[in-house]
């Protein structure tokens, strides 16, 4: 059983029930599609983002996420701001998890990309952003949620197990988050405990 701290007091179980999490943060964006009832869930995707680039905090990624980030708050957004794309989940720096869009759904992260030479990523897969860069090192709360939330998405999609990869797995040559940053081995071990 996995368990999500999403404050800094208390620790909760991590649920999913009907493609949402329990205890967590729900902010429900509209950049997303119906999933395939047929469609079997089997790649879990680890990206990062962070807006504007290299700034954390600020809820700009959830204004992104969501279609409501204002374009003269930053000359960087004016570029961004048209967009839609969305993440099934986002974990802060502090490791507080907000979800966008249910599992059940497609969220709009993967854009071109292929897996195992399967094209449409966003098909068949789920798609968790850190808020990060390929550069910055992510925070200890970071991989305890990574690790908590693959382990209960897991027990729903068991096919994700041996099906976790970077964006830049997927869109090599287009992405390269996670980036060199994200500490793979660590995040593996945390995943086993």
């Amino acid at each position: 059983m996995a368990f999500v701290q999403n404050d800094a007091n208390s620790k909760v179980n991590l649920e999913i029930k009907n493609g949402w999490l329990s205890h967590v943060e729900i902010r429900k964006s509209s950049h997303f599609e119906a999933r395939d009832e047929n469609e079997v869930v089997s790649l879990l995707v680890v990206h990062n983002i962070s807006l504007p680039p290299g700034q954390f905090g600020g809820g700009y990624v959830s204004d992104f996420f969501l279609g409501n980030l204002d374009p003269t708050i930053d000359p960087y957004f004016e570029t961004i701001y048209k967009i839609r794309v969305s993440a099934h989940c986002l974990i802060q720096r502090d490791g507080h998890i907000v979800q966008y869009v249910s599992f059940n759904d497609k969220a709009w992260h993967a854009g071109v990309s292929s897996y195992q030479g399967r094209e449409r990523c966003n098909d068949f897969s789920i798609g968790i952003e850190l808020e990060g860069t390929d550069d910055i090192p992510y925070t200890k709360e970071q991989y305890q949620q990574l690790s908590r939330l693959s382990q209960s998405l897991i027990g729903v999609y068991p096919e994700l197990k041996n099906h976790i990869v970077g964006h830049c797995d997927i869109a090599p040559g287009r992405k390269t988050d996670p980036g060199t940053s994200f500490d793979w081995r660590q995040y593996r071990e945390l995943l086993t405990e």
